[in-house]
């Protein structure tokens, strides 16, 4: 932004800061035409300018105030969208801070989620505006064979992250996902009823009902499979995918799914939205939900990223084999969100060549 200002004389501030009328601070010449008219014309001077700085402090304060700074603790921040959140929320100027235990790295707070106690003092030390809650065993696979553990991180430490949430008038946003539903009806609304197909759905649903108990103000979102920027390609349902590429051994790929896979830093922009919307008094609580906005099946993602990247792909076969852990085409209606001026989406040959890029 540039502004013109007109050259202040030593006059000008004489003048400005001299007590009584601008002409006080004249010189005592004689008063004539030519006088009267250069005092205007310095006086308009003036007066632009300070309207103009005006303007500028208006501007700026206004914003502070529509974009205000907030303590904001991400739990799960070594995680694929943990990571993401973290450094979109801190580009939008507010005060990160990161948990993490199993891979807690330089910059993150080391804290077991089940350490009911150990959450509790982190929290009361941090004393965040919000808490997103990106944490979760996510796998389906594997809460199938560790449901008792998984139970625990995935219920009753976001029940007890909600309820001390809500002790400090903090808000939360808890992160869940589009396995509650079985597939079969789609686009789900926010009020659809719930058939989760896989223990790991049925623990995600437990734990909406759990933090809404604990906290009736705290947010939802619901989110579908991600992908981004990943430290292993094993990290991510969708990188992983590039593994069978570069292997060159047959390999069957579902063809049945549908998926609408969405980039994690696309997810962190839709959450800077929402604590951006709360921070300036918009009242939002309750479910949210998100889809990709492309419905794709893992075998045509993988086409997609053999496209990009020119890579053979003769080995790989479509399998319309059905999962049974797998709902067959969760998409979920997102005007809830768009509905409030919220939407991002990246499209997914374009992000998958900026995510995969370095992994050939």
């Amino acid at each position: 932004m540039f502004f013109y200002i007109p050259e202040l004389t030593l006059w000008h501030l004489h003048s400005l800061s001299s007590p009584g009328s601008y002409l006080a601070g004249l010189p005592s010449w004689p008063a004539t035409p030519v006088l009267c008219a250069e005092v205007v014309l310095h006086s308009l001077g003036v007066i632009a300018i300070i309207l103009q700085l005006h303007s500028t402090l208006t501007v700026f304060l206004q914003a502070v105030m529509c974009n205000p700074a907030c303590n904001v603790l991400v739990t799960g921040a070594s995680g694929l969208l943990g990571r993401a959140v973290c450094a979109v929320l801190r580009k939008a100027g507010h005060a990160v801070k990161g948990l993490a235990f199993s891979r807690a790295g330089p910059g993150l707070i080391k804290c077991d989620l089940t350490d009911l106690e150990a959450v509790r003092l982190v929290i009361e030390k941090e004393k965040p505006n919000f808490i997103i809650h990106t944490a979760a065993q996510r796998f389906p696979d594997v809460v199938e064979t560790q449901y008792e553990e998984t139970r625990i991180l995935n219920i009753k430490s976001a029940e007890n992250i909600a309820s001390l949430a809500h002790q400090i008038k903090c808000k939360m946003i808890h992160i869940s996902t589009d396995y509650v539903f079985d597939g079969t009806s789609p686009p789900y609304k926010v009020g659809d009823k719930c058939n989760p197909l896989s223990k790991y759905g049925l623990t995600k649903l437990e734990s909406e009902e759990a933090v809404l108990a604990a906290a009736p103000d705290a947010c939802v979102l619901r989110i579908p499979v991600l992908y981004g920027p990943v430290e292993r390609l094993e990290e991510s349902a969708v990188t992983c995918l590039l593994n069978i590429l570069k292997s060159r051994e047959p390999k069957a790929v579902s063809h049945h799914d549908q998926r609408c896979p969405a980039h994690v830093r696309d997810i962190a922009h839709i959450l800077a939205d929402m604590i951006a919307l709360i921070a300036k008094g918009q009242n939002l609580s309750g479910i949210y939900q998100w889809s990709g906005r492309e419905k794709l099946t893992k075998y045509e993602m993988t086409l997609t990223m053999a496209r990009v990247f020119s890579l053979p792909h003769d080995h790989v076969t479509p399998s319309m084999d059905a999962s049974p852990l797998r709902p067959y085409d969760p998409e979920m209606d997102v005007s809830r969100l768009t509905e409030l001026g919220i939407s991002h989406h990246t499209k997914f040959e374009e992000a998958i060549k900026e995510c995969l890029s370095a992994w050939l």
